[in-house]
């Protein structure tokens, strides 16, 4: 993505840090003419990355990242743009409170490192630049990244770690983020803590109702990113309730019994597709990586209609 400044006075570095102070390197502190130009640089990059994902309003802007505890991650090329630097993508990641189900149903609170957003410019696709700036955020945060959960992936960004991290079977969950089998094997007792499933429904329903992400009206839906797991989307989320044995569970089922049939209670179509889908379409991840070993025809994201390169 070129722009009309020289992008080596904002950015000195080959992959920048960035957070709510705008400020990627000395030169630009106390800067306010070069600081808009860093806002505007983040502006775009974030309206290219909702359009390659079909999401109604940008999830990445400047405004946005000086009022969230977010970083993003930004990757320019010096040689290109007649020695000015183009900038290549960029991935954003934030710490974020999450109830998850683990892979036999309990609720656990946990606070990972999420990866909210990944773009990588469409032109500047299947040339490792995915994989370069993915590498360099675990490397700067000491993670694997199976320790990490994903905002909504697209189907690019979910092959593209595969492809890269051999990271295949998702645990379901009931809000939009994605974790892999391994990732509560990762964290100690002190790092995941066990929570009352009514408290976790009321903060799934949350995280579904007020979430950035929306999808353009008329955008096909994504596709489901949770595909490969072996648990059943349903059975997944329902706590298992010890037999009951004897005389009391024999006058328990009695008691059952003549109360008659409880009410059935109709499933939500809307709620349960906006439960299961991901993000689609070009950003990997919620922005994604390059699409590497992506099928043909995919657009540029990693992110799922979701998060995408």
């Amino acid at each position: 993505m070129d722009f009309p400044f020289d992008i080596h006075i904002l950015f000195p570095d080959r992959v920048s840090v960035l957070d709510h102070t705008l400020v990627a390197g000395r030169r630009s502190a106390g800067r306010p003419d070069l600081q808009a130009h860093i806002a505007t640089v983040i502006d775009e990059l974030g309206k290219a990355s909702a359009k390659a994902q079909q999401l109604a309003a940008p999830i990445t802007s400047a405004s946005k990242l000086q009022a969230q505890r977010h970083q993003v991650f930004l990757l320019k090329d010096a040689e290109s743009g007649g020695g000015r630097g183009v900038i290549v993508g960029f991935l954003k990641v934030g710490y974020k409170k999450l109830f998850l189900l683990d892979r036999h149903g309990v609720h656990v609170e946990a606070e990972p490192l999420c990866v909210l957003d990944f773009y990588v410019a469409e032109n500047l696709q299947r040339h490792g630049y995915g994989l370069e700036l993915f590498q360099f955020v675990l490397q700067h945060k000491n993670l694997q990244p199976v320790q990490m959960a994903y905002d909504r992936p697209s189907p690019k960004f979910l092959s593209f770690l595969e492809k890269h991290f051999c990271l295949t079977d998702s645990v379901p969950q009931v809000n939009n983020f994605v974790v892999f089998d391994g990732f509560f094997l990762s964290r100690t007792a002190a790092q995941l803590r066990k929570v009352p499933p009514k408290k976790a429904g009321r903060r799934d329903q949350a995280l579904l109702t007020d979430g950035e992400r929306s999808v353009l009206p008329g955008a096909e839906g994504p596709p489901l990113a949770l595909r490969s797991s072996s648990l059943p989307p349903a059975a997944g989320i329902l706590p298992l309730l010890p037999q009951q044995d004897g005389a009391a569970g024999h006058a328990h089922l009695l008691s059952r019994q003549q109360q008659g049939p409880e009410p059935s209670v109709a499933s939500d179509p809307a709620l349960q597709s906006k439960t299961h889908q991901v993000r689609g379409g070009g950003a990997w991840s919620h922005g994604s990586p390059e699409a590497e070993g992506a099928g043909p025809g995919a657009t540029a994201h990693l992110r799922p209609r979701g998060r995408g390169l």
